[in-house]
């Protein structure tokens, strides 16, 4: 298999699009994309997206998308993988490079989720979940997080403002980030006030929905450009994990998670103590103390306590969502995963301004699907 590197990156400002059909926004991602490579086009297309079907009427996005942009005749199709539809559609256009069936490929990941009543978008979200065991018995996908985030609290004795630091940080980071949605800091205060959504995940905790597209360009790595803005992908990896919450052997460890930064770590020959970013999957506030454990920089029980040590902000010992995250970049589920992508890659280059870490070689970024069901983990290399 040969090595990928990023040459190209491109992404929408995330929001209520109401202006942009669904081909406008993945449109204008491409194009920003192809502009950052300098390409004029690429052998293939692929697509991260979760609801086109159910909220947007359209699906055979390969065919729609590749049509609007002038890729006709080309290979191109969508994946979906839920909220990690994007970093799934990544790992398929890399895989396809890497075995040298193509030389080029773009992936985009697009969602647009504002153009419909929320009912309509919470109940297509809850496709994520078990239809049969958790849906038709009436949880929602956030009561399912908050489920979580009870027993944890109850097992390890963490009080809910104790993961406030990870939505502060968020916040902070995301007044920086022009494309961010949610371009405002917030205080431990409006964390404490913050309206209740399902106890005891509030306003505060859970990451805001939005319309955006994100995308890369992938060639070899022996055809990239040595200019210093060329990326390699060093791992790559994905795993499953029972659909259901209550199927599974912990609620609280995300196997899932565990398995796919294993196979990453080792593919790139490394581990959590040289990770220098690291986006995570910031749905909710206890979806990234997870993470956090499942990936090694925190013992089990003990995610929050980086939060509270002030460990996570771009010139912590961790840095994290140093673009906002989910949490206040916004979460536009099937491009969420490519907008970490980007966001690590520009990391990589220094263009991240005043949230730049320093001195940074190595990235990672980890995506997932549903409750935990489905997690990619990608780690990535400067050149």
């Amino acid at each position: 298999m040969r090595q990928v590197a990023i040459i190209g990156i491109g992404q929408t400002i995330i929001g209520e699009r109401w202006d942009r059909s669904l081909r406008d926004i993945a449109g204008e991602a491409v194009f920003s994309t192809l502009y950052d490579a300098q390409r004029e086009r690429a052998e293939a297309l692929f697509v991260g997206n979760m609801m086109s079907g159910t909220i947007n009427n359209q699906n055979n996005l390969g065919a729609y998308l590749a049509d609007w942009i002038g890729m006709w005749g080309d290979e191109a199709y969508k994946i979906e993988a839920a909220c990690a539809s994007g970093a799934a559609a990544f790992r398929s256009g890399l895989m396809a490079v890497a075995s040298g069936e193509i030389d080029s490929a773009i992936v985009v990941g697009v969602e647009k989720m504002t153009d419909q009543q929320p009912h309509d978008v919470t109940a297509a979200l809850a496709t994520a979940a078990d239809a049969d065991w958790e849906v038709e018995q009436g949880v929602s996908f956030v009561g399912l997080n908050a489920l979580i985030m009870r027993r944890y609290m109850h097992e390890y004795g963490w009080k809910h403002t104790d993961f406030a630091p990870f939505s502060i940080n968020a916040h902070a980071n995301a007044v920086y980030n022009p494309f961010a949605r949610l371009q405002n800091t917030i205080t431990l205060e409006v964390y404490q006030k913050a309206p209740m959504v399902a106890d005891p995940i509030n306003l505060m905790d859970a990451s805001p929905i939005g319309d955006g597209a994100a995308a890369v360009f992938i060639v070899p790595l022996d055809q990239a450009p040595l200019d210093g803005r060329s990326v390699v992908v060093a791992g790559s990896a994905a795993a499953t994990d029972t659909i259901s919450v209550h199927s599974r052997k912990d609620p609280l460890v995300l196997a899932a998670a565990q398995a796919s930064v294993k196979q990453a770590y080792a593919q790139a020959g490394t581990g959590p103590e040289e990770i220098d970013v690291f986006e995570l999957h910031d749905a909710f506030s206890i979806m990234a103390v997870l993470s956090l454990e499942a990936c090694g920089f925190a013992e089990r029980g003990q995610g929050p306590r980086l939060g509270l040590d002030n460990q996570i902000h771009p010139k912590g010992r961790l840095p994290i969502c140093t673009r906002g995250g989910l949490k206040a970049r916004g979460h536009p589920v099937g491009a969420t995963g490519l907008y970490q992508i980007v966001e690590i890659v520009q990391q990589l280059r220094g263009e991240c301004g005043e949230t730049q870490v320093e001195n940074v070689r190595t990235g990672m970024a980890q995506n997932i699907g549903g409750s935990g069901a489905t997690i990619l983990t990608h780690i990535f290399k400067a050149v």
